[in-house]
């Protein structure tokens, strides 16, 4: 009686966890569902605020479906923790911190951290647990680091790119105040006549004047100008056009000072790289002409030495 009393009892529990698995089930499938339908809404919008964006009254390739469901795990842990806030400073960086930048770059992390173990395992499995975990670990570190190494690379060449085209810019924006135009009315010629040369800051100012036009102040919209490339000059040119907004007054002498001392900086940069290039080529001499120098220079008398040492050798 006891025993029967005991799996009666067990067979409850089992009942009543398979119950809560499926209730959980059931919940966890409509939050995955609502999570989902609101990554694609969202992901709708930013295709309709995109510039150049086409309306497409046809049903959602496989790309977008694929790009909804990366993006409907963005905002779990999962997400969080492979598009953390470094990440998405970098994608700011390169220009694609939006829904569909953040969720290929989730996914190319996802695929890539599942296929290059996969991939080690057919190529360079040999037998035994050590080198399976082996190629399973460096597998998934490759496949989790390797987008954030090929966005670096493309983050670094917009620094680079947008340093070269700051003085530019300054020039432009105090030929136009010179003339009598306003900071939104410069910016806003920038934006559209000269972004053809402007490629990188060119981009940034239209996203700020974007968020101008919505409603923020000239700070607010600037602060992504003035942060998302970690350049100080970029900083000082936002935090003067600012203040000209804010309190007004003549802007072509402080910008002809800044752009000066910025071309100066520039001369010196170059200075220093020439420095440094001289250095190294000292060493590539060294290893290149100084054996060529020994055999222009001694090589007639090595020749005789040896010829000395061999008619010695025949002689004896």
């Amino acid at each position: 009686m006891n025993t029967t009393q005991h799996i009666l009892i067990i067979l409850a529990i089992l009942l009543l966890a398979a119950a809560l698995l499926l209730v959980g089930g059931a919940l966890l499938a409509r939050a995955w569902r609502l999570k989902r339908n609101l990554a694609t809404i969202e992901l709708k919008i930013a295709a309709h605020d995109k510039p150049g964006a086409a309306p497409d009254g046809n049903k959602p390739g496989w790309r977008d479906r694929l790009v909804s469901l990366s993006a409907s795990w963005l905002d779990t842990p999962l997400g969080r923790q492979l598009v953390a806030e470094e990440d998405r400073h970098l994608l700011d960086q390169c220009g694609v911190n939006d829904l569909h930048g953040k969720s290929l770059f989730f996914l190319a992390r996802v695929v890539l951290a599942i296929c290059f173990p996969l991939l080690g395992i057919l190529l360079f499995n040999r037998g035994g647990w050590s080198s399976l975990l082996l190629i399973i670990f460096f597998g998934i570190a490759l496949g989790y680091m390797l987008p954030k190494w090929v966005m670096r690379r493309v983050a670094v060449k917009r620094q680079r790119l947008a340093a070269e085209e700051l003085p530019l810019l300054i020039d432009l924006l105090r030929l136009l105040q010179g003339v009598g135009l306003s900071v939104d009315q410069s910016l806003h010629v920038i934006e559209n006549e000269f972004s053809n040369v402007l490629k990188v800051l060119g981009e940034e100012l239209t996203i700020a004047g974007r968020q101008y036009s919505t409603g923020r102040s000239r700070e607010q919209s600037m602060r992504r100008f003035s942060t998302v490339f970690d350049n100080e000059d970029l900083r000082a040119v936002s935090r003067l056009l600012v203040q000209v907004e804010h309190h007004g007054g003549a802007v072509q002498e402080p910008l002809k000072q800044f752009s000066e001392r910025i071309r100066e900086q520039r001369k010196l940069d170059m200075k220093e790289k020439v420095g440094k290039l001289t250095v190294k080529m000292t060493g590539v001499m060294v290893m290149t002409l100084l054996p060529g120098l020994l055999v222009i220079t001694g090589g007639i008398g090595f020749l005789a030495v040896i010829r000395a040492i061999s008619k010695m050798g025949a002689s004896l």
